[in-house]
């Protein structure tokens, strides 16, 4: 569960202030470049991996070999996210990379930005809209260069997949959630054969589950639901079984960070999750999660597996990732307060008492370095990670929390002076309040979301975790950021030393407010309702806010000069008012009250004012800030013995190009 990536590019949008640094930083920093290069909607950036060279040998190898470890599945997320995917991508590498291609063509290079988006999106359709890209190359121009290329591939397959690319009613959207449609038959995404129906694939799953088995394992979540013979049946990701060549490479190097492991702590962790990939067994996973979450003494540490199940409409089935870390010790100890005064933040919260939690346990929660991003945190990643997703994991043995602070330095480089805050903020006193405690409060908030929002609460006996079914992503996100919110703006946060003023709270409120009922619309194009979890629970938050709001006014629109912009009038109920609604959800989680979180959802979550939309795209195109931003990696070279076999040392490495990288990626990390 994440506060994931898709808040990024709000926090992108607003210039904040820079945090304290060593002097050693400040000047490697001055020197680092952060952006790279902008194409579409996008712009690419660096991430720096400070203190990386602090680390001892065992740690800095422990890093390289789960580094690699995390490259190696690339290409599952790719699959995952459309059958097609893989063969599109080798296509246009192979175009790309040809001699014989005219690379001054108008159409080439509107086939270099497709490409680009293709390799940011892990596949055809748009990370975060999930809508099909229009190439910008005409059909004619793609088949003659396919042609050139001599593939001697199957005409018929080649046919095909110009269709897929071409055609605006095959595949249109990587994931439907639209009311009362199919969303497997008019969903791309790969988890179920072609021509299941959502009925066929919930009824497989409902008769599966065993409602009195109060440790579930997490039904189909490594796994792709097909059709043999006429009956339904599961293709497990494992050795022998689904993406088993690429898990195999995968295992090889996990045996390799088994050796270097900090503790036996760890390398357990890592040996469980290596039999997971060799049997495919969801009751190992559950093992392996369990085992995860009681390592806190390694310093570093790493995501690996079939995590989330944004990707699938129907919430079950689990994208690829990894992403490997290590602690940021300065900035843990914020957390380390958080998190150790979890009970408190768990009694005092505006929920009913019988939603509550009686005793925390294992509520943990740390800052981290980023090292390196792979899967579905790449090259799009989160700012903030709350695992493992099993409600009863969570429940008896508790949670991991991370904030990953050099991401966030990136976004704030690459953010300064864009001029987003002056054309969008309400006034100056919104922007100062922005400059001044943005960067702090947004970071406490991504804490309190992911370390207790996603930790808190609890589902009532015989309530089953999936019971929101397809609106349970949405309400789980508004849930986790509601409870960030109404704490964020605590006095407690000033007792306990996190933040010095107590109206620091305000610069988050109203960037959250301003975020969800307006400026986030520039990521959707003009005339589409919203799909994407995240972006739905903030509109949801943010218009339920305003409509309650029309009688005291604590919120609302204001016009001037032509310009719309959000006005808070009183903190303190907007407060009580993200108190209301955080009570109400957890209400409708910890009952599985599924017609009432599709009553919110649909309400307040789904439709765009197309006005404002309208007027939200036409202001934002005029300070050419791209809407998304996504990371390059950096390269990690071990450096050898005489003996060319002994590694002496790992150095991190920044020159890579965006398309250098995806290229090597896709000769050296190929699923075939």
């Amino acid at each position: 569960m994440k506060k994931v990536f898709f808040i990024c590019a709000a926090i992108a949008l607003i210039a904040t202030c820079c945090k304290k640094k060593n002097v050693e930083q400040q000047v490697n920093e001055q020197e680092f470049q952060y952006s790279v290069e902008k194409f579409a909607d996008l712009e690419i950036l660096r991430y720096h991996v400070p203190e990386f060279d602090s680390l001892n040998l065992q740690q800095k190898k422990l890093v390289y070999f789960l580094t690699e470890a995390a490259l190696q599945g690339r290409d599952i997320l790719y699959d995952e996210n459309c059958r097609y995917n893989l063969r599109i991508r080798h296509l246009l590498e192979s175009i790309y990379t040809f001699d014989g291609t005219d690379r001054n063509s108008d159409d080439f290079k509107a086939m270099e930005v497709y490409l680009k988006r293709v390799w940011f999106s892990n596949g055809i359709h748009h990370h975060y809209a999930g809508d099909k890209f229009v190439p910008g190359f005409s059909r004619e121009w793609f088949h003659k260069q396919i042609t050139n290329l001599d593939l001697h591939a199957d005409t018929t397959a080649l046919n095909e997949i110009e269709e897929v690319i071409f055609n605006p009613d095959v595949l249109p959207k990587r994931v439907n959630q639209a009311d009362g449609e199919d969303l497997l038959l008019t969903s791309a995404c790969n988890y179920y054969e072609e021509g299941i129906t959502q009925a066929e694939a919930t009824k497989f799953y409902d008769d599966m589950a065993d409602p009195n088995d109060e440790t579930p394992i997490m039904y189909g979540l490594n796994s792709r639901l097909e059709k043999h013979d006429g009956q339904l049946v599961e293709n497990v990701a494992k050795i022998d079984g689904l993406y088993g060549k690429t898990l195999k490479r995968i295992v090889f190097w996990l045996e390799k960070a088994k050796d270097v492991a900090e503790n036996e702590e760890q390398k357990a962790v890592i040996e469980k999750l290596i039999e997971y990939y060799t049997t495919g067994n969801l009751r190992t996973f559950d093992e392996y999660s369990i085992l995860w979450v009681k390592d806190l003494n390694s310093r570093v540490d790493f995501i690996n597996g079939f995590i989330e199940t944004y990707g699938d409409p129907l919430g079950k089935k689990a994208s690829w990732e990894s992403l490997v870390n290590f602690k940021d010790l300065a900035s843990t100890r914020r957390t380390e307060i958080i998190s150790s005064n979890a009970q408190w933040f768990e009694d005092n919260s505006p929920v009913a008492p019988e939603f509550k939690k009686p005793e925390v346990k294992g509520v943990t929660a740390k800052v981290i370095t980023a090292a390196i991003l792979a899967g579905d945190c790449y090259p799009y990643t989160p700012i903030g990670i709350n695992l493992p997703n099993s409600d009863w994991i969570r429940h008896l043995h508790g949670s991991k929390s991370v904030t990953i602070q050099n991401i966030t330095d990136a976004y704030d480089k690459a953010a300064e002076g864009n001029g987003f805050a002056e054309e969008f903020m309400w006034s100056q006193e919104e922007i100062e309040w922005g400059k001044k405690w943005g960067n702090i409060t947004d970071n406490i908030h991504t804490d309190l979301h992911d370390c207790l929002g996603h930790a808190s609460g609890r589902t009532l006996p015989g309530v089953a975790q999936d019971a929101l079914k397809e609106h349970h992503s949405t309400l789980e996100e508004a849930r986790a950021d509601l409870f960030g919110l109404y704490y964020s703006a605590d006095p407690k946060l000033v007792e306990l030393g996190i933040l010095s003023d107590p109206y620091a709270y305000k610069a988050e409120y109203y960037r959250f407010m301003m975020n969800g009922a307006m400026t986030q619309l520039c990521r959707i194009e003009p005339g589409n309702d919203i799909e994407e979890a995240h972006m739905r629970n903030r509109q949801l938050v943010a218009n339920w806010v305003l409509e309650q709001s029309k009688d005291d006014h604590a919120v609302e629109f204001r016009q001037r000069d032509g310009k719309t912009f959000i006005v808070v009038n009183d903190y303190q109920k907007l407060r009580e008012r993200f108190g209301q609604l955080l009570a109400e959800i957890q209400r409708i989680k910890s009952t599985g009250d599924y017609a009432a979180g599709k009553a919110l959802v649909e309400k307040y979550a789904v439709k765009v004012n197309q006005d404002l939309h309208k007027e939200v795209l036409e202001r934002y195109a005029k300070l050419n800030i791209a809407p998304y931003k996504g990371f390059i990696n950096p390269v990690y070279e071990p450096v050898y013995e005489a003996d060319g076999k002994t590694i002496k040392d790992i150095k991190v490495k920044y020159g890579e190009g965006y398309a250098e990288q995806h290229l090597r990626y896709s000769r050296d990390y190929s699923a075939e």
